[in-house]
């Protein structure tokens, strides 16, 4: 059996769901479950499932907003706090029992972080042409001006590796990780494990942020604010 036919759980029809499918389909229904709890009676004294949401948000609002300023924080927050909050929780899934055997954590799959990557890629030419225009968008693709031959192919290509590095940085950093805690268990299975889960907790957040934080350039970059 192949490693792939092994991680197929079932098959719909000719499509075929992994665990990998279904381990986000789990954390998209707790997300879910999570939002509706913490937001369905919402209070001008929160209780402590809508302090924490709120303390979240607050959070994330003033990491966006640093980079991609307050009007377009605003615009943008529903994808970027999406992609970030789906991203952490995925990283912090790794350190559940079960990771990777029982079920799979989404951001150790290629599949997965090249979506994620690619998503990013649509939003930022669509936000960029929406923002300045065809003529804008590409014109802006070739500063400076004097050396436009040159620059407009690279700053293409620029465009087009985005995307990839960011796939391949989530997914590597997150299957190194994972796979170095799982090696270094073997030869030392008391103390040095805690240590690694220890440093896990801030690796993972800081993935998480990593990724947005470039999304978010790029994205200011591409509606002509970089300035």
């Amino acid at each position: 059996m192949t490693l792939h036919e092994a991680n197929v759980l079932f098959s719909i029809g000719p499509l075929e769901v992994t665990k990998t499918v279904v381990s986000m389909w789990v954390l998209v229904a707790v997300l879910a479950i999570f939002s509706f709890l913490a937001t369905r009676n919402l209070k001008a004294v929160p209780g402590k499932l809508q302090n924490a949401a709120e303390m979240a948000i607050e959070a994330l609002q003033g990491f966006f907003g640093g980079i991609l300023g307050k009007e377009n924080m605003r615009r943008y927050f529903p994808l970027m706090a999406t992609f970030f909050i789906f991203i952490v929780v995925s990283n912090y899934s790794s350190l559940l029992p079960g990771a990777g055997s029982v079920f799979a954590v989404p951001t150790t799959s290629l599949s997965v972080t090249a979506a994620l990557a690619a998503i990013s890629f649509v939003v930022v030419q669509e936000e960029g042409i929406r923002h300045q225009g065809v003529g804008g968008y590409f014109k802006s693709l070739m500063q400076p001006m004097f050396l436009c031959i040159l620059m407009l192919p690279l700053n293409l290509i620029e465009q087009v590796v985005h995307p990839v590095s960011l796939s391949l940085r989530l997914y590597g950093n997150l299957y190194g990780e994972e796979l170095a805690a799982e090696q270094l268990g073997g030869l030392a299975a008391i103390g040095l494990p805690i240590v690694m889960h220890v440093l896990s907790l801030l690796f993972c957040l800081i993935q998480a942020m990593v990724f947005t934080m470039l999304v978010s350039i790029y994205l200011t970059e591409a509606l002509g604010e970089e300035e």
